[in-house]
Order: structure tokens, then C-alpha cells, then sequence
């Protein structure tokens, strides 16, 4: 048994015009990384390597993020001009960083007096004394209790 090569040949990537314009239109969509770079038509290594080697792919990269952003920025202001809420509420808090108060506070000022809980020490012990059972059933053990209606 012989060991019989394989051709390989490895594939040259350039930054052509028509590769930029794939990165910028994938970046504008809002792509990323390994996403950007197989929906631009390469691998993610091919598409590291080309950015190390020519700085023009990645600069069509920022360019289509940036116009992408631009362009969604126009839409939501352009709604919210027009009326709409939401986009509003959106623009103020992913651009401008608003967060709406989502917390309620409740102080609650509750003071013990000491005169308050003295008198109702001293109503439980009355109650106390009033429902005690009388000496003579008491002693009493076999009493027998009629109730009257």
C-alpha cells in the first residue's frame, strides 16, 4: 500500500469589490463574526485572515454596522415624530440611557406607646379573670350543667 496525495490548493481570498460589498450588505443587516462572514460567502478563518491582511474588509464591515444603524435610527425617529409611543420609549432608553422607575417604595411609621400597651395588657388580663370558672364548680367534679334558653 502506497500513500497517494491529495491536490490541495489552497483557496486565495482578496478583498474584491464584490466581497466588500457582501461584507458591508451582511454587517448592515446587523451580522457578526462567523454569521458575517458565511453569509458574505467565506469561512470565519478566511474572513479573520482577509481582515488581518487588508483593513479595507474590516472597514466594510463597520461601514454597513454603521449605515444599518443609521438607517433604524431614521425609522424609529421618523415614528416617533409621528406619534408613535413605543418608539419613543425606545429611543430614550437605548440611546439616551432612560429606565423607567420600576420600584414603590412604601414607608410605613408604626410607634409603640407604651400607655397603648399597657392598657391592652391589662384588658387581656380582665378578660382573664372574668372567664374564670366559679369556686364551686370547681370543687365540684361531677357537676352537672344545665343550660337555660
Amino acid at each position: 500500500m502506497s500513500f497517494q496525495s491529495l491536490p490541495f490548493e489552497p483557496r486565495k481570498i482578496v478583498a474584491t469589490e464584490a466581497r466588500l460589498n457582501r461584507i458591508y450588505e451582511a454587517a448592515k443587516l446587523g451580522l457578526k463574526g462567523d454569521a458575517l462572514a458565511l453569509a458574505s460567502g467565506m469561512l470565519p478563518t478566511e474572513y479573520r485572515q482577509l481582515c488581518e491582511l487588508d483593513p479595507v474588509a474590516d472597514m466594510a464591515a463597520q461601514k454597513g454596522k454603521a449605515d444599518g444603524e443609521l438607517e433604524m435610527s431614521l425609522c424609529l425617529h421618523r415614528a416617533a415624530k409621528e406619534g408613535d409611543a413605543k418608539a419613543a420609549l425606545a429611543i430614550l432608553q437605548h440611546s439616551h440611557g432612560w429606565v423607567a422607575k420600576q420600584s414603590i417604595s412604601i414607608d410605613v411609621d408604626q410607634r409603640i406607646s407604651i400607655t397603648g400597651a399597657l392598657k391592652a395588657a391589662e384588658s387581656r388580663v380582665i378578660d382573664v379573670l372574668a372567664n374564670e370558672p366559679s369556686p364551686r364548680l370547681k370543687q365540684e367534679v361531677n357537676a352537672e350543667h344545665h343550660i337555660q334558653r
